[in-house]
């Protein structure tokens, strides 16, 4: 059980991204495997303001190009999308309180490590090292896997 972080959707979906074939042939096997993978709305939502920003891609997407890369992961029949529960608070507070050094833009990424220790889900794919701050998630970097 694993999360797929926004990084590797991306780098999936830009041909032009040297890291591209490595994450797109990950991202077609977990598609294919009956054994379950995760990402966040919020993750999803980045996906789709990254590619679609004209700063960041040289040709970037129309959102309903984007939106249908989206729509195709969620057409997966072994992924599930995490979302809170009604113990989300609490994990929330106890992540906080152990790293109270979190703040400003890594908080997106504190939200998705709180979802994955609620769920009980120990491993991302991901190449953001921000992940390395939760000492209760697995960091995978998919080009060295």
């Amino acid at each position: 059980m694993f999360v797929v972080d926004t990084n590797v959707l991306i780098y999936a979906a830009n041909g032009d991204a040297a890291e591209h074939r490595r994450c797109r042939s990950l991202l077609d096997d977990w598609r294919r495997s009956t054994l379950p993978w995760y990402v966040t709305w919020p993750i999803l939502y980045e996906f789709l303001r990254v590619v679609s920003h004209p700063r960041v891609l040289r040709e970037p997407w129309p959102v309903a190009q984007a939106w249908r890369f989206v729509a195709a992961l969620l057409a997966s029949p072994s992924l599930t999308v995490l979302t809170p529960t009604s113990r989300h608070p609490d994990i929330a507070r106890r992540t906080f309180e152990e790293l109270p050094d979190l703040a400003g833009n890594v908080l997106h990424d504190a939200h998705t490590a709180i979802l994955m220790r609620e769920h009980g889900i120990p491993r991302v794919f991901t190449r953001d090292t921000d992940f390395h701050r939760f000492p209760f998630v697995e960091v995978v970097d998919p080009l060295r896997s």
